[in-house]
């Protein structure tokens, strides 16, 4: 009696080998942007704050001079630009300011180091924030 060998169609062999070989990457980089994106919003938010804080900063400085006159709320562009950036320089952060007789805007750029996304070639992530403070006189809105 010969044996006769049975190879059936469906055999499954390495299959689970070859679905790992696939998903494992995609997991790991599923999980690394996760987690560096949530670094990277972390990180905007603190830049956000600082410029809004450093926009604040340089909305305080009034020209003096001209309200006492003229009753118009205007800025000194010089010394709010000074004062914005005096506050990036003492908190360590690297922005740009521009000021005029009713507005500061700041932007304040961060750069995040990658955990996870660095295995895929992605190092850094770069958040930019941008703020626009006016100085305001008196109550502007409803008391609740």
């Amino acid at each position: 009696m010969t044996a006769r060998r049975h190879i059936s169609l469906r055999d499954d062999r390495g299959a689970a080998t070859a679905w790992m070989l696939i998903l494992i990457p995609v997991v790991l980089a599923a999980i690394g942007f996760v987690c560096d994106a949530g670094l990277a919003i972390r990180d905007w938010n603190t830049a956000h704050s600082q410029a809004a804080a450093a926009a604040r900063a340089g909305a305080q400085q009034l020209n003096l001079a001209g309200y006492r006159a003229g009753g118009r709320l205007r800025l000194d562009p010089a010394a709010a630009k000074a004062a914005a950036i005096g506050y990036l320089h003492a908190a360590h952060l690297s922005g740009t300011v521009a000021a005029t007789t009713t507005t500061v805007t700041v932007t304040v750029t961060h750069t995040t180091r990658t955990q996870l996304l660095g295995l895929i070639g992605i190092n850094t992530l770069t958040e930019t924030a941008t703020v626009t403070a006016t100085p305001l006189h008196g109550v502007t809105g409803p008391i609740p």
